[in-house]
């Protein structure tokens, strides 16, 4: 097995927790931690680690993966972005994976409000009426300490963008020119249609659309309606039990 091969799957072990058994809590309003590591939970993301980077489980980090390694070998044109990047576990990993096959001329953009989640906005997005995710202290993480868990892989450098603030006063200005992967980890109605409206046009042809929060119905009536309304027909398909993806086959 090749070195960097072995580098990235350490860091999946590492990021998830999973290496250490970190012990992860129960998610809700108030998370409660678990009374002891649960190996299907964290495979599956269905907890959020103790300590770990990430929660997004070790299919769908193992996932992702194969889909940039794919853009990559088919030379799809494009930076990689995920708007929701929790304590960065993710977009370190992408950083990680562009590191091990030497990839120097694409950026890892991490997009995140930085204070949590927003509260519902009703009135424009009724999906979102229900919404108690801006209560969840544990959801909200500073851009410092995101940079400072960047830095202990030693992966912060120029190639990392951070854009802190609400999706919709960042994303339509940000100058990203091309996306080949688009990660989109809002959980929300309102944060999923803003994160496609000022990004999915730059989504290159042969690129990727990631969802991670599809099983979450405001986010899963988010996307829907965004396909509707624009005409798209690729398909999608599962990863897990949460996670979806499809492949951009139209400058749309």
């Amino acid at each position: 097995m090749h070195l960097s091969d072995l580098y990235l799957d350490l860091l999946e072990m590492t990021l998830t927790g999973a290496i250490l058994e970190d012990i992860g809590y129960v998610p809700g309003e108030q998370p409660v931690l678990a009374d002891s590591y649960d190996k299907d939970s964290r495979m599956s993301g269905r907890d959020w680690p103790g300590h770990a980077h990430t929660m997004v489980g070790l299919t769908r980090l193992r996932h992702l993966r194969h889909l940039i390694e794919r853009v990559l070998h088919d030379g799809v044109p494009g930076d990689l972005v995920e708007t929701g990047v929790w304590r960065g576990g993710v977009c370190i990993y992408m950083r990680a994976i562009l590191a091990a096959h030497d990839i120097t001329d694409r950026r890892i953009w991490a997009a995140d409000s930085f204070e949590g989640l927003p509260p519902g906005d009703p009135d424009r997005f009724p999906a979102d009426r229900d919404s108690i995710l801006h209560r969840i202290a544990m959801l909200a993480v500073s851009l410092e300490e995101v940079k400072r868990n960047f830095s202990q892989y030693n992966l912060r450098d120029d190639q990392v963008v951070f854009l802190k603030g609400w999706f919709r006063d960042t994303l339509p200005q940000a100058p990203i020119e091309n996306i080949s992967i688009l990660r989109l980890d809002g959980d929300m109605y309102e944060s999923t249609t803003d994160a496609l409206s000022a990004l999915y046009r730059k989504v290159s042809p042969g690129g990727f659309v990631i969802v991670d929060d599809f099983v979450i119905p405001g986010c899963r009536q988010a996307v829907q309606d965004f396909r509707q309304r624009h005409g798209i027909d690729d398909a999608i398909e599962r990863i897990d039990y949460t996670g979806v993806f499809w492949r951009k086959t139209a400058d749309t």
